[in-house]
């Protein structure tokens, strides 16, 4: 493969074509050192133009695709552009579509300046279009439940995504030379089969076909190049390595280890290694090597994504670069086969429909296992902020993926709201951010449209039997890799966030979450992290629980200080961060 991960940046509309080209020019120029490494622009000016006008800049070394019929951008995740991820389309009655595919592995954001709208597949590149960059309230809201900022929102006040499945389309005026409200169209729905599969040998044998198929379409062009697989002993990678190996492919296993903390992963990928007779490779995770990635990481992702994995996924492709250009992963399997987390689910569902006066609504049950700030909200936001946020119903964010009409069985209705939640707003964009980093296309077998289509014909039961998850796949998976790896119960990733937090990065705490920065950034209460440490915010925020909220602010407040660039004021020194652990559990005590 001889091209490399690129972005792109344009606007469309109208103007003055020199005023909106200078502005472009402008921004590629001051790219930073590190973003423009190695960068090279390529306009794609439309000549003898009729309004309204547009441009495009491509950035990246030799990283244009030919676009298809009437689009002037197009980017791939993965490096095949036959079906392009995000794209930007002009038709001949003036209009712009802005589209995205259903995963949600690439992102596509729009801000509208005077009669222009800007777009760009980098949050980070429309940010010098806007007169000033200032925090979305809403965005901010959202993050907080999430650990990721819901679509069609960002982060920033007036910039906005487009929502994976849809294609946003503007309209133009000619004549008074004004843009309408964008329409929203939806070009994909996860939708279940009226017909359901309840035959377990069929589905077996139609798994196993579709399986295979999505890895010939994600090797097409590869020619004698190693590839590399993230491996962590899990099913859904181990499925994914065992059919590259299959296929023919030449593998390299990259695995996580956390050392002497956490749950340890690497032994079960080990296993799987030594069964498929591919080379694995451990990338150590230690307080250090976090701590020295942590901002380079938070660059990376581009918008604020709260989940401990990050910094160390973002080693693991670094990692994985120094041999290969691309990356095979196995995410997107629990959203597609009804995962570990649905469980506590289903039985909620179960309780809701024999008690429908029950408490809690199911959306609202469906909420609360994101575990992040709901329900928190006056204890952790200052008056400013908790004002704005009380007529912003966090449920209007699941309402569609949650949508009955489009999947009547509770199952279905779980894994499409994965798919469209956690799937294309959190766990795609940002596998595909960190491996364009550091110049990895990012391929997901099980993103693959056929396949994904096909679970919706599934019964529930083939999903989901009695206390096993994700059965289906597993009997597929039973001839392809040893039955321990195949049964094991799934535990999820065990990165040790409470213990870095408290012991190793005891001190940074006072650093990345310093009261007289939160203060004056006039969001969160200046005390929030003490409070957390101290026990003190909740009774559901303990145990692990404190290293998870703990890095949803420090995530946050990193990504205002090294994306959006706010100017940081002096640090106080109202905080315990800095003393020692030891001896400020002693003054605690005597305190107490």
């Amino acid at each position: 493969m001889g091209n490399i991960p690129h972005h792109f940046l344009g606007y469309w509309g109208y103007g003055a074509q020199h005023e909106l080209e200078a502005l472009l020019s402008s921004i590629l120029e001051n790219l930073s050192p590190t973003k423009g490494k190695g960068v090279k622009s390529q306009f794609s000016p439309q000549r003898n133009y009729p309004l309204p006008i547009w441009n495009v800049a491509y950035i990246g070394i030799d990283g244009n695709s030919p676009p298809l019929e009437n689009q002037i951008a197009a980017i791939s995740a993965s490096g095949l552009f036959t079906s392009p991820d995000a794209w930007v389309s002009l038709q001949e009655n003036n209009c712009l579509i802005l589209g995205r595919e259903p995963f949600g592995k690439m992102p596509l954001y729009w801000t509208q300046q005077g009669q222009a709208i800007w777009f760009a597949s980098q949050l980070q590149l429309l940010l010098p279009i806007l007169q000033q960059s200032e925090v979305s309230i809403a965005g901010l809201s959202g993050y907080s439940y999430f650990s990721y900022v819901p679509t069609p929102l960002t982060p920033v006040k007036e910039v906005f995504a487009v929502m994976a499945g849809t294609e946003l389309v503007w309209q133009s005026d000619r004549q008074s030379g004004i843009l309408q409200t964008p329409k929203s169209k939806n070009i994909h729905s996860w939708r279940e089969a009226p017909k359901q599969l309840t035959d377990e040998a069929t589905a077996i044998t139609e798994l196993q076909t579709l399986l295979k198929d999505s890895i010939e379409r994600q090797i097409a062009d590869l020619k004698d190049e190693p590839v590399g697989v993230f491996l962590s002993g899990g099913l859904d990678s181990s499925v994914v390595a065992a059919l590259l190996v299959q296929a023919g492919v030449k593998v390299r296993a990259y695995t996580l280890d956390f050392g002497g903390v956490g749950i340890p992963e690497y032994p079960y990928a080990e296993q799987v290694a030594q069964f498929l007779k591919i080379p694995l490779i451990k990338v150590a995770v230690t307080p250090n090597s976090i701590k020295n990635a942590l901002i380079s990481t938070v660059q990376a992702l581009d918008l604020p994504f709260g989940d401990g994995v990050c910094v160390p996924l973002y080693l693991l492709s670094e990692r994985a670069s120094q041999e290969t250009q691309v990356i095979f992963n196995g995410e997107g399997g629990d959203q597609l086969f009804a995962g570990w987390t649905n469980k506590p689910l289903i039985a909620a569902g179960v309780y809701q429909s024999e008690n429908p006066a029950g408490q809690e609504t199911f959306i609202q049950q469906y909420l609360r296992t994101f575990h992040r700030l709901g329900g928190y909200e006056s204890q952790v936001y200052q008056p400013f902020v908790y004002a704005q946020i009380q007529n912003l119903p966090p449920e209007d964010w699941l309402l569609a993926a949650l949508d009955y009409n489009e999947c009547p069985s509770l199952l279905h209705r779980l894994r499409r709201a994965g798919l469209m939640l956690k799937g294309a707003q959190n766990i795609h964009p940002r596998a595909t951010a960190l491996g364009f980093a550091h110049g990895l296309w990012v391929r997901s077998p099980f993103c693959d449209l056929p396949l994904a289509e096909w679970t919706f014909s599934l019964s529930g039961e083939l999903c989901l039997q009695g206390a096993c998850e994700k059965y289906i796949l597993k009997r597929a998976g039973e001839n392809w890799l040893p039955p321990e790896i195949v049964w094991r119960q799934k535990r999820g990733m065990g990165v040790p966030l409470t213990s870095w937090c408290l012991n190793d990065f005891w001190h940074q705490l006072g650093i990345w979450l310093n009261p007289e920065i939160l203060r004056a950034n006039n969001h969160f209460y200046p005390h929030i992290a003490a409070q957390i440490v101290e026990g003190k915010l909740g009774a559901a925020i303990q145990g692990r629980r404190i290293g998870e909220t703990l890095w949803l602010l420090i995530m946050w407040q990193l990504w205002r200080s090294h994306v959006l660039n706010e100017e940081r004021s002096k640090q106080s020194w109202d905080h315990p961060f800095w003393l020692p652990r030891r001896l400020w559990r002693s003054y605690k005590r005597w305190q107490d």
